[in-house]
């Protein structure tokens, strides 16, 4: 049998015909020997095979009925492997053979607007996709040699991220929370804002309903992001092979521009819908479970992908690879098994909390539990040096307001602090889906530092900051502009109001 069977994305790059045409003007006559195995049983998205004695972990075979599969277990009397791809006639007795190859999947700048699997097949019915080259799902990471600092800032567009806890080119920054608290928005939004910033995204879906796969793929697109950013979509209905495939494919994209020199953003939804899939893989081939019924290699999956992106050196294209991976937590316990790891291996972590979200605190971010470990390094001089003010006064506010709630009388220079406090919470609000320029929290931060929002009501607040971004707009000041005149401008355009 032909050995060139739908394996990866490469099977797009040309017709049918033309593939064919190639392949049998190559073709010999000669004694060839290929081992070939039989399906046991199949089921749940695995198969188990008997023979195949060569068969190599991660290699992917061919089943006799044009289903292909993934080995991912090895027996001494049979190998498990899971399914790829499935079609109706796949039963026990289906002859499977060897092919020799890894799972790979086509890259390129053709796959810009795309949806797509974690095969490299489009999803999307617009037409086939032609890649430039091709490479495979699981690499090394770049060495410690081929890496450099993370010191480019990457704006999401957020006040309180881009203020207090910077993201920068190359950085693992983690989404933590409950279901339901913001944090896909958020992350939508961080893609949104790369706007002209040539920063080319990977969004990658996994496990997650097909209404919200459309309301996703539907929001970038009426934002004008879906033409620098490929969706990688595994829903809830594929297969658990596919969704533990997912992240390494959306990953693989996003390296080859990062190898091509350029910086890229890619989005983990989410990395515990994945943890999920990778213990029902382990369980069904009956690997045995630790803690949480978790396999004991968990750790080792998510930081063989997340080790992948970073910054590279000059003398490897300087392109970057910044990784938001999406964890859920259950009651805000961010002690169970896949947070605490993915915490550990990222670079910092922005926790959403769901009591703030219910307050109308959008986004809900809680600052006191939220860490950049990379920091200022990765801020432009003169945010850095406005927020440091800020962010002090803000997580003393947190701690003074505390006794307001025991009704007791406060002196006047506290309630001025507390009023003050209450206002900068108020200017740190957000709306959904409208990230903000840098040079408009630029703006909003010095108005604060100089105290030019104290006299304002909290429902003022609001249309002060309005009136505030739309004079910026307008203007043609940068973060290079001096402090003086910073000052003098916002000075006038909000008297005008």
């Amino acid at each position: 049998m032909p050995d060139d069977a739908v394996l990866s994305a490469d099977t797009q790059t040309d017709s049918p015909l033309v593939k064919q045409a190639a392949w049998l003007s190559k073709y010999q006559y000669g004694l060839r020997l290929s081992e070939q195995g039989t399906v046991i049983s199949v089921g749940d998205g695995i198969a188990w095979i008997n023979g195949l004695p060569s068969a190599c972990m991660d290699e992917v075979v061919r089943l006799e009925d044009g289903s292909s599969a993934l080995v991912f277990h090895l027996a001494h009397d049979r190998l498990g492997a899971i399914l790829l791809h499935q079609t109706g006639q796949l039963t026990a007795g289906t002859q499977v053979f060897l092919t020799g190859k890894r799972l790979s999947i086509g890259v390129g700048d053709a796959l810009l607007g795309r949806v797509i699997d974690p095969l490299g097949l489009p999803l999307d019915a617009v037409g086939h996709i032609a890649y430039s080259g091709n490479r495979s799902l699981d690499v090394r990471s770049p060495p410690i040699i081929a890496r450099d600092f993370v010191a480019q800032p990457l704006y999401t567009g957020n006040k309180i991220i881009d203020s207090m806890i910077p993201i920068g080119k190359g950085q693992r920054q983690l989404f933590i929370g409950d279901n339901g608290s913001g944090k896909s928005t958020l992350a939508i939004d961080t893609v949104i804002n790369q706007r002209d910033k040539d920063v080319y995204c990977v969004y990658v879906l996994i496990g997650q309903k097909r209404s919200t796969v459309v309301s996703t793929i539907e929001t970038l697109r009426r934002a004008g992001a879906l033409a620098y950013t490929v969706v990688v979509v595994a829903e809830a209905t594929a297969m658990p092979g596919l969704k533990y495939l997912a992240p390494f494919a959306g990953c693989t994209v996003a390296e080859a521009w990062m190898a091509a020199g350029r910086d890229t953003l890619i989005v983990y939804d989410d990395l515990s819908t994945h943890a999920r899939s990778y213990r029902e893989l382990s369980l069904l081939l009956r690997r045995p479970p630790g803690r949480e019924a978790y396999p004991g290699d968990i750790f080792y999956l998510h930081s063989r992908l997340l080790e992948r992106s970073t910054r590279l050196s000059a003398k490897r294209g300087g392109g970057s690879m910044t990784a938001l991976p999406i964890i859920e937590t259950e009651q805000g316990e961010i002690a169970a098994y896949i947070p605490t790891n993915l915490i550990s291996i990222t670079d910092g972590q922005i926790y959403f909390d769901r009591q703030l979200f219910a307050r109308g605190f959008l986004p809900a971010i809680d600052v006191t539990r939220s860490v950049s470990r990379i920091g200022g390094n990765a801020q432009h001089a003169t945010i850095k040096k406005e927020a440091g003010r800020m962010k002090l006064d803000y997580l003393q506010f947190l701690e003074l307001e505390v006794f307001t709630r025991f009704g007791s009388r406060l002196e006047a220079s506290m309630e001025a602090r507390i009023k003050r406090g209450q206002i900068l919470r108020e200017m740190l609000k957000q709306d959904l889906l409208a990230p903000l320029t840098i040079e408009f929290q630029m703006a909003w931060l010095v108005a604060y530092n100089e105290g030019l929002f104290d006299h304002l009501e909290l429902e003022q607040v609001a249309s002060q900051l309005a009136q505030l971004q739309e004079q910026v707009e307008n203007a043609s000041l940068n973060l290079d502009e001096g402090r003086d005149q910073w000052k003098m401008l916002i000075n006038a355009w909000l008297k005008q109001g």
